[in-house]
C-alpha cells in the first residue's frame, strides 16, 4: 500500500510517498481502507517534533473508510461498516489500523469527506463549547482563528449554544466567513491592535471565555482579554509554544487558564459515541456546517502543510489516497 513516511523531523519537504505492507489487525483492532484523510495542525506539529514521536512513522491523525478486516475479540465494527476515526495516529496511508473502539459509525447521509472532515475539528469545537467552558446564553467568547477549520465550527457551535462570538482572524476575505459562520464582531488581527478592539466592543466588559490556537503571539493578550473568573482555553500553538509565564497575572482576575485535548474529551467508546454523534447528527439537520476547502492528492501532501501552516486555509483540507 501507499503511505507518506516522515523520516526525520523538519519542514514539509520530510512528507514523502512511499511503499509499505498491509497491516493486519491484531486483537481488539480492525482495519480501514482509507477513502478520506483529514489533514490538522496536529500532524505539523508531529511532522516537526514539537511533539516528539519515535522515527520512522506514518503521520495523521483523522481518517474515513471501510473496515476490511478485524482482529480477535472485536464487537464494535464489523467488515463492510463505513466508519471514521481520530486521535490515532498512521491516517496518512491507503489502510490503517485502528483500535476497533476508536471506530464510529458513519450516518449513511454523509460522504467519505464529511467524515474525515468532521471527526477531530468536529469533536474539538464540541469539547471546547460544550465541556471545557460549557458555552450558554449570556457568554462572549473570543475565538482566535475564526476562520480555521476549527474556529468556523466553534464559532457555529458557540451560537446555538445561545452565546455570542467575537471572531478574530487575519484577513478580510475570512472575515467573510467569519461572520457567515455566525460570529457576532469580527476583528482583522492585521488591521487592529485587537485587544483595544474587544475592549471597544464589549464596552470594557470583556470576555468570560477565549479559544486560543494560535498560542506564543497571542497569549498575552487573550489573558487580558478576559473579565473577573474568566478562562483561557489555550487548545493550540500555531505561532509557536507559549513560553513560561508568571501565574500572578491570573490574580488581575482570578483567571483560569487550561491547556485541553481532544484524546482526553474522547477517552472511552461512550464518551467518544456521544460526541461524535452528536456532530454528525447536526451535520445530518444542517445545522453545523463543513466547510471542506480542499482536497489534495497523497502525493501533495506537503504542499497541503504548507498551506495550513502559512494560515492560507480557511477551512478543512483533505488528503484522497
Amino acid at each position: 500500500m501507499r503511505a507518506i513516511m516522515v523520516q526525520t523531523f523538519g519542514g514539509p519537504e520530510v512528507l514523502k510517498v512511499c511503499e509499505r505492507p498491509v497491516p493486519a489487525p491484531g486483537k481488539g483492532e480492525a482495519r480501514v481502507r482509507i477513502e478520506a484523510i483529514g489533514v490538522n495542525f496536529i500532524d505539523v506539529y508531529h511532522r516537526t517534533g514539537v511533539y516528539p514521536g519515535k522515527l520512522p512513522f506514518v503521520p495523521g491523525m483523522e481518517a474515513a473508510g471501510v473496515v476490511d478486516e478485524v482482529g480477535d475479540s472485536v464487537t464494535d465494527v464489523r467488515i463492510g461498516d463505513r466508519v471514521a476515526y481520530a486521535m490515532q495516529q498512521c491516517s496518512y496511508a491507503e489502510c490503517a489500523v485502528v483500535p476497533a473502539w476508536k471506530l464510529v459509525p458513519l450516518p449513511p447521509a454523509l460522504s467519505f469527506d464529511q467524515g474525515a472532515a468532521a471527526m477531530l475539528q468536529g469533536m474539538t469545537a464540541h469539547y471546547l463549547a460544550c465541556s471545557t467552558f460549557a458555552l450558554g446564553r449570556g457568554h462572549l467568547a473570543v475565538v482566535h482563528a475564526a476562520a480555521g477549520g476549527v474556529g468556523l465550527l466553534l464559532t457555529q457551535v458557540a451560537k446555538m449554544r445561545g452565546a455570542k462570538v467575537i471572531g478574530l482572524v487575519s484577513t478580510q476575505a475570512k472575515a467573510e466567513l467569519a461572520r457567515q459562520a455566525g460570529a457576532d464582531e469580527v476583528v482583522v488581527t492585521a488591521d487592529d491592535d485587537w485587544l483595544p478592539r474587544v475592549r471597544d466592543i464589549t464596552r470594557g466588559a470583556l470576555a468570560d471565555v477565549v479559544y486560543d490556537s494560535v498560542g506564543k503571539d497571542t497569549v498575552e493578550n487573550s489573558i487580558q482579554c478576559l473579565k473577573p473568573r474568566g478562562m483561557l482555553v489555550l487548545y493550540g500553538q500555531s505561532s509557536g509554544l507559549v513560553p513560561p509565564f508568571d501565574l500572578k497575572l491570573l490574580a488581575a482576575g482570578s483567571l483560569f487558564v487550561t491547556r485541553p485535548g481532544l484524546h482526553h474529551y474522547s477517552a472511552n467508546r461512550e464518551e467518544l459515541l456521544q460526541r461524535s454523534g452528536e456532530v454528525f447528527a447536526w451535520i445530518e439537520r444542517g445545522e453545523l456546517e463543513l466547510r471542506i476547502e480542499h482536497r489534495w492528492r497523497m502525493e501533495e501532501a506537503s504542499e497541503a502543510h504548507r498551506a495550513l501552516e502559512g494560515r492560507k486555509t480557511t477551512g478543512k483540507q483533505l488528503l484522497i489516497p
